[in-house]
C-alpha cells in the first residue's frame, strides 16, 4: 500500500494552488493530486468566467482576491517569462436600484479601507461614462476601474499544476471513491481499486466537494450549481463598448467583452434553479429570458447571434454561498477548500496558500480566514457576501 503525506483530491485550482504553496513554503513531505478528468473538461476552474474582483462585501473575500491579483501582476517572475493567462483589466460594473445604493456605499467604503479604487457613479453619471447602456431604473452603478477584470482560468490553473508537478507533486489521474476516518483520516481508496495510506487529505473536490466529504461521515453543503454561459457576435457594437467592464444588471443577467464577441450569463433565482445538474444546454434560457432582458438594458443587443455556448457548474454552498476554508474541528487532518459558489477562479491561489499555512504551520499566516472556518456550520451562523454573483 502506497502512502502520501498530503493527498489532494482535486486538480483545479484550489488543488493545484494547495500543492504549489506546500512547496513554495517549504513542505517536503509527498504530495499526490488525485483528478479523475485530467482534461479537466468538466472543471469548475476551466469553465469559470475567468473573473477577479475586489467588490465584495466581506473582507475575506477581497483579501482573498487581492492575494489572487498580486499573483496575476507577477505571472511571470512567478512561472516564468513566457506565462500569460490574458488578464483584462477593464473592470467591473455593478448596478444598483434606488434601494441598493446604501449597500453599494456600505460595500464601497469597505473596499476603498482595504485599498481598492472602488467608485460609485450615479444614473446620469453612469450614462455619460458607458453610453451604450440605458439606465433606466438604474440609481447608481459601483465601477473598479483598476484591478478588476477578466483572465483566461484555464491557462492559470495550468500553469499553477505544473509548476506543482515541476516541484516533485504527483498527478495521480484517478478519484477519490473512498475515504476512511475515524477520529482521523488514514487512507482513500480510488476508483481503480488502489489505496493509500495519508497523512493529511485535502477536499478540493469542486462540485463534487460535499459527495467527497460525505466519505469521511462529514456533512458538507457543497454540491454543484448549473449555470448557462453564452457567446454572442453584436456586430453593432460600439468599439468602446468592447473595451467596457464586465456588467452586472440588477436583474441577475450580466455580460463581457470576449475578444471581437460577448459572453452572456445570468445568476436564476431558487425557483429557476436547474433540478438536473448535467451538462445538457438549454437554450430556452437564451431566448425567452436572457436576451430580452439584455436587450432592454443593452439596446445593440437587439441584434446578435449566438455564437457558441457552454453549460458550467458552481461549487455551490448552499447553507451561505461562501467559501469553506480550514481543517475539520473533529478530523483535524481534513481539509477544506470548497463551496466558492462561482469565485473559486480568482479566490482559489491564496486558499491553496491559506491550506498550505495550516498543514505546515498549524494556523493561518498570510490572512486569517477563521471565520471561513468549517465551524460556522456546526453554529449555523453564516457568513453571507451581500455580492454574489
Amino acid at each position: 500500500m502506497t502512502h502520501v503525506d498530503v493527498a489532494i483530491a482535486g486538480g483545479g485550482i484550489v488543488g493545484s494552488s494547495t500543492a504549489y504553496y506546500l512547496r513554495k513554503n517549504g513542505f517536503t513531505g509527498s504530495i499526490a493530486i488525485f483528478e479523475q478528468d485530467t482534461s479537466f473538461k468538466h472543471s469548475c476552474s476551466a469553465l469559470s468566467w475567468g473573473g477577479i474582483r475586489q467588490q465584495f462585501s466581506t473582507p475575506e473575500n477581497i483579501r482573498l482576491s487581492q492575494f489572487g491579483l498580486a499573483l496575476i501582476r507577477n505571472l511571470k517572475q512567478e512561472f516564468g517569462a513566457d506565462a500569460d493567462i490574458g488578464f483584462k483589466e477593464q473592470g467591473y460594473l455593478v448596478l444598483a436600484t434606488e434601494r441598493g445604493v446604501p449597500v453599494l456605499e456600505e460595500n464601497r467604503a469597505l473596499q476603498v479601507s482595504m485599498g481598492a479604487d472602488t467608485v460609485i457613479f450615479s444614473g446620469d453619471e453612469l450614462a455619460k461614462r458607458f453610453p451604450w447602456i440605458n439606465f433606466d431604473g438604474i440609481a447608481a452603478g459601483s465601477f473598479g476601474p483598476r484591478n478588476e477584470g477578466w483572465f483566461d482560468p484555464y491557462s492559470l490553473m495550468t500553469l499553477v499544476r505544473k509548476a506543482a508537478v515541476a516541484r516533485d507533486v504527483k498527478l495521480v489521474p484517478q478519484a477519490v471513491t473512498g475515504v476512511k476516518a475515524n477520529g482521523m483520516v488514514t487512507g482513500i481508496t480510488l476508483a481503480n481499486d488502489e489505496e493509500y495510506t495519508v497523512g493529511a487529505l485535502v477536499n478540493a473536490a469542486g462540485a463534487g466537494a460535499g459527495a467527497l466529504a460525505a466519505m469521511a461521515g462529514i456533512e458538507l453543503p457543497v454540491s454543484p450549481a448549473k449555470r448557462y454561459v453564452y457567446v454572442v457576435d453584436c456586430p453593432a457594437a460600439p468599439e468602446e463598448m468592447r473595451k467596457g467592464p464586465l456588467t452586472f444588471d440588477v436583474t441577475g443577467e450580466y455580460f463581457r467583452p470576449e475578444g471581437r464577441n460577448f459572453i452572456w450569463g445570468f445568476t436564476p433565482s431558487e425557483e429557476e434553479e436547474p433540478a438536473v445538474k448535467d451538462w445538457l444546454m438549454d437554450e430556452s434560457w437564451f431566448e425567452e429570458k436572457v436576451w430580452p432582458s439584455l436587450a432592454a438594458r443593452v439596446p445593440v443587443f437587439e441584434a446578435v447571434k449566438m455564437v457558441g455556448n457552454w453549460v458550467g457548474h458552481y461549487d455551490y454552498n448552499w447553507f451561505d454561498h461562501n467559501g469553506i476554508i480550514g481543517r475539520h474541528p473533529g478530523i483535524p487532518n481534513f481539509y477544506f477548500g470548497n463551496g466558492f459558489s462561482g469565485h473559486g477562479i480568482q479566490q482559489g491561489p491564496a486558499t491553496g496558500n491559506a491550506i498550505a499555512e495550516l498543514i505546515i504551520h498549524g494556523g493561518f499566516r498570510t490572512i486569517d480566514l477563521t471565520r471561513m472556518g468549517y465551524e460556522r456550520l456546526l453554529r449555523k451562523e453564516p457568513l453571507f457576501e451581500k455580492n454574489i454573483f
